[in-house]
């Protein structure tokens, strides 16, 4: 027996940047708050298809789980919680964003 769909976002790397993406209904986003949440398999299965054959924008799609908090997704894995945060080993992109917004 298989065990049920989780909502999930998909995620990849912006192939020139290197950048977290998420895919969004219309695009991708660097923002996961942004990002398209899925909640049906197959729908997710479509998305992860189109997602694919962007192969000349993103590189590594693949699914990841995601809570609801509200709408917004929050990852549910360490993973996935550190890509949505940008590296700890200094400040600078995400984590450097964050730290002006909170001034």
């Amino acid at each position: 027996m298989s065990k049920p769909f989780t909502p999930s976002v998909i995620t990849a790397n912006a192939l020139l940047e290197g950048d977290v993406i998420y895919q969004t209904p219309f695009g991708w986003t660097r923002a996961l708050e942004e990002a398209e949440v899925l909640l049906d398999e197959a729908h997710a299965d479509l998305r992860m298809i189109e997602a694919s054959a962007q192969a000349g924008h993103v590189v590594g799609v693949y699914l990841a789980e995601v809570a609801l908090d509200g709408a917004i997704p929050r990852p549910i894995h360490f993973r996935e919680d550190f890509r949505a945060t940008g590296p700890s080993n200094y400040s600078h992109g995400k984590q450097e964003r964050a730290a002006q917004e909170h001034i």
